[in-house]
C-alpha cells in the first residue's frame, strides 16, 4: 500500500471536523443546480447554454489517490463474514450477509459484486477522472479496473441494469434556488472555480451488489446519491466524495460515508488490478 493512502497525518487530524462540516452542508444547505446562460449571438438572441465541461465550477479531472482516514479495517482488508458493525442493515440484510460465500461468487463470475459504485469509491487505490465528451464525465479506478460514466442533461436510460448503474450528474453552487441541469451546446466560456461548489451524482439501475466486500448487500432498486467537492490546503488539493445510499430492501436508513482523495501530479503509481471476491 502506498504511503499516500495511509500516512497523511496532518489530513487525519483535520479531516473529522471538515467531514462534519461537509456532511452538514450537503444535508442541510439548499444549494442550487448550475445552469449558465449561453452567450448572445450577433442578432442579440440568447445562444445555446454551454456544455457541462464548459460550465464546470470546479475541476475534478486528473489522478487522485485515496486517503484512508477512517474505517481502515473495513476498507483496507476484506472484513470477516457477518461483520456488519456500524452498518444500518435490517434483519433481511443480516440474513443475506450471513450467507456470503466468496468461492460461490467466484464460481458464478460475480467476483466484482463488491466493486459497484458504493464499494469501489471506498477502496484504497487511485482514480483517473477525465471528460469522455463535453457532457459526460468519466472515472476509472485502478482497483478492480472499473469505469463509471456521469451523464449531464437528458440522456436515454439503459434498458438493462449494470454493476456501475446509470449516473446523472448536476453541477451545484452554494446559495438558494434551483436551476436546470447543464446541457450541451456551444456558448460562454467556463466560469472560474467557485468555493463551496459541488458535483451531485444520482445513480440508479445498479445490479445487486455489496456495500462491503464481505457480502453486505444492497438491492437492485437502491439509489445512490454522491457529492464531489474539492478543497485546497497548503497547496495540496483534496477531493471529498460523500456517499448516501438508500435501499429499503436491506437498509433501515441511509448509508452515509465520506471518502477523501489527494490530487497527484501524474499517472505514477497507476496500477490496474482485477476484482477479487476475497
Amino acid at each position: 500500500m502506498t504511503r499516500e493512502i495511509m500516512n497523511d497525518a496532518n489530513l487525519r487530524r483535520r479531516m473529522p471536523l471538515f467531514l462534519f462540516a461537509l456532511t452538514t452542508l450537503l444535508l442541510l444547505a439548499p444549494g442550487y443546480t448550475y445552469a449558465q446562460r449561453g452567450a448572445r449571438g450577433a442578432d442579440g438572441q440568447p445562444g445555446p447554454p454551454p456544455t457541462a465541461k464548459a460550465a464546470a465550477p470546479i475541476d475534478i479531472t486528473g489522478y487522485w489517490v485515496s486517503l484512508v482516514t477512517d474505517n481502515w479495517i473495513f476498507r483496507v482488508i476484506t472484513p470477516a463474514k457477518s461483520d456488519y458493525r456500524y452498518l444500518p442493515i435490517n434483519p433481511e440484510g443480516r440474513r443475506v450477509a450471513d450467507t456470503w460465500d466468496p468461492a460461490k461468487d467466484e464460481a458464478s463470475g460475480n467476483q466484482c459484486k463488491g466493486y459497484g459504485p458504493v464499494g469501489v469509491m471506498r477502496m484504497p487505490g487511485r482514480l483517473h477522472v477525465t471528460w469522455e465528451n463535453d457532457n459526460t464525465l468519466r472515472i476509472d479506478t485502478d482497483t478492480g479496473t472499473q469505469t463509471r460514466m456521469f451523464y449531464f442533461g437528458a440522456s436515454q436510460e439503459p434498458a438493462q441494469p449494470s454493476l456501475q448503474g446509470y449516473s446523472v450528474a448536476q453541477w451545484q453552487l452554494p446559495g438558494g434556488g434551483r436551476g436546470g441541469r447543464g446541457r450541451g451546446g456551444q456558448g460562454a466560456t467556463a466560469p472560474q472555480t467557485r468555493p463551496g461548489s459541488s458535483l451531485k451524482v444520482v445513480t440508479t439501475h445498479m445490479t445487486p451488489g455489496y456495500l462491503q466486500k464481505n457480502g453486505i448487500p444492497y438491492g437492485g432498486n437502491a439509489v445512490l446519491t454522491e457529492y464531489f467537492m474539492t478543497i485546497e490546503d497548503k497547496g495540496v488539493r483534496y477531493l471529498a466524495v460523500t456517499t448516501m445510499l438508500d435501499d429499503p430492501q436491506y437498509l433501515t436508513q441511509s448509508f452515509v460515508r465520506t471518502s477523501q482523495f489527494k490530487k497527484l501530479p501524474d499517472a505514477a503509481g497507476w496500477n490496474p488490478t482485477p476484482c477479487s471476491a476475497r
